[in-house]
This record gives structure tokens, C-alpha cells and sequence, in this order.
């Protein structure tokens, strides 16, 4: 009976002891896993512009410039209407939350000023990507998974084709220039639905308007939202292509692929946001 007491209180005594345990373990397995994923990245970035490059430069090396229009195509053109539904609504709630404190200070006219610069800085670009990672990310990381899955990417290497090349390159020449592309869009109507909001809801001249939107913008607000897309398009390709090449188990992975593409593309993005706002805020920028 003793002996029993004795060790019941050493399980509790233990408890905690354990609990921590458990916790450092898990901490340091995840930061493992973080630093295998950060290290893939970092080779599969260096690799796809190797290979870039090469097409680019050398003769031996083919540049797939139907593949990267067919990407294009899948990745961009089909996206568009999305990316302007979604940014008619960024402007239309962008007007409507600033104008009741705008008003409170007699600058309501001064709601394309944020609208502006709002969207051309961080909105355009950032829900651009965030759009397209879901759309995009998760359909070149499940093709890719699939192809491994059925043994494809094996075949290629039969045939003396590398997998780089042939899939990665593609997809990240395509992705890098269509958010691009899809980020100057965003920006246009992004502004318009703030535009057509402040005009017929909140009564703003339109001439005024227009006047307060070219005063607030400059070159570098316009540069700075092209970086920040081109640089998102590089991290949601990556991250897909890498995700789709590293699949196992079958159908169950493939799923676990996407679903982790779009969770790390995300994550990714809106870090890498706040590293360039930092960062540009330093600069002066």
C-alpha cells in the first residue's frame, strides 16, 4: 500500500518533468523539419536558375517555351477573374472602413490617398499571391505528386531528362511572371472598385479623386509592389514544386502535399511581406 503511494507520487512528481520533455523533443524535431524544408528550398531555388539560365544562355540546353506558355495559361490567364473579384471588394472595403474616421477629420476626399497607396504597396500584390496559392500552388504541387507517384519523374531520368529542367522551370519562370502580371491588374482594380465606391456611395468628385490618387502615388510605391510580386511568385513555386517533388504514400500524400503547399505558401508570403515593409521602411522607402 505504501509502495503504491510512493509511486503515485513520483508519477506526478515526474509529470511535469515529462510534459517538458515531450515539448523540447517536438520543439526540436520541428526545427529539424523546418531546416530540411528551408535547405530543399534553398538547393531547388539554386537548381531552377541554374537551369534558367542554361536554357537561356547555351545551345545544348532547350528553353520549354511551350510548356512556360501553357503554364502561363494555367497559372495566370485562368486566374484573372478571381484576382479581379477579389480586389473589386479590397477596394470597396478599403473605402468604406477609412471613410467614417476620414470624415470625422473633414478629409474624406482623402480616401484615394490610402486606397492608392494601400493597394499599389502591400493589397495588390500580397492578396494577388495569397489568391494565387491556393489556386495555383496546390495544382503544380498535386501534378507534380502525381507524376512521382506514378513513377513519370523516374522515367524522365530514364530518358536523360532532368526533372528541373523539365517540370520545376516551367511552372517558376511562368508563376514569377504572371503574379506579376496579375499583381499590375490587381492594382488597376483594386483602385477602380475604390473609385466607383467613393464616387456613387460617399459622393467624392471624381476628378478629385483621380487628382488625390496621382498625388499619393510615386515610382518606387509601383516598383515596390512589382518586387514583392516577383519575389511571391518565386516562393509559391517553389514551395509547390518542392512539396510536389518530395510526395510519398500514395494518394493520401499527394493531399497532404497540397494542403501543406498552400499552408507554407501562405505563411511564407505574409513573412516576407513584413521582412520588405521592414525593410523599406529603413530605407525610406
Amino acid at each position: 500500500m505504501a509502495d503504491s503511494a510512493v509511486s503515485s507520487q513520483t508519477r506526478w512528481l515526474a509529470r511535469p518533468f515529462v510534459l517538458i520533455g515531450r515539448g523540447v523533443y517536438a520543439g526540436l524535431d520541428g526545427l529539424e523539419g523546418g531546416a530540411r524544408f528551408l535547405g530543399g528550398l534553398t538547393v531547388l531555388l539554386g537548381q531552377t536558375l541554374w537551369w534558367t539560365l542554361a536554357a537561356t544562355y547555351r545551345r545544348d540546353v532547350k528553353f520549354r517555351r511551350e510548356s512556360v506558355f501553357a503554364q502561363m495559361v494555367r497559372v495566370g490567364y485562368r486566374s484573372i477573374p478571381i484576382i479581379v473579384l477579389v480586389q473589386v471588394f479590397i477596394g470597396i472595403i478599403l473605402a468604406l472602413q477609412m471613410a467614417p474616421t476620414l470624415k470625422d477629420y473633414g478629409q474624406l476626399d482623402k480616401v484615394a490617398n490610402i486606397i492608392a497607396v494601400a493597394v499599389f504597396r502591400e493589397l495588390g500584390p500580397l492578396i494577388t499571391a495569397v489568391v494565387l496559392s491556393g489556386f495555383a500552388g496546390a495544382s503544380i504541387a498535386a501534378e507534380i505528386g502525381a507524376m512521382v507517384e506514378a513513377e513519370e519523374v523516374k522515367a524522365l531520368r530514364a530518358h536523360a531528362l532532368n526533372p528541373i529542367n523539365f517540370l520545376v522551370v516551367p511552372r517558376f519562370v511562368a508563376t514569377v511572371f504572371m503574379l506579376v502580371c496579375l499583381a499590375v491588374i490587381s492594382d488597376v482594380v483594386g483602385i477602380i472598385g475604390g473609385a466607383g465606391t467613393s464616387i456613387l456611395m460617399l459622393g467624392i468628385d471624381p476628378h478629385v479623386y483621380l487628382q488625390n490618387t496621382q498625388d499619393a502615388l510615386v515610382v518606387r510605391d509601383f516598383i515596390t509592389g512589382l518586387v514583392k510580386a516577383g519575389v511571391f511568385g518565386l516562393l509559391i513555386s517553389l514551395i509547390a514544386c518542392l512539396k510536389g517533388l518530395r510526395v510519398s504514400g500514395g494518394a493520401v500524400g499527394v493531399g497532404r502535399a497540397t494542403t501543406d503547399t498552400v499552408v507554407l505558401s501562405i505563411v511564407s508570403l505574409i513573412g516576407t511581406d513584413c521582412l520588405f515593409t521592414a525593410a523599406f521602411y529603413v530605407l525610406g522607402w
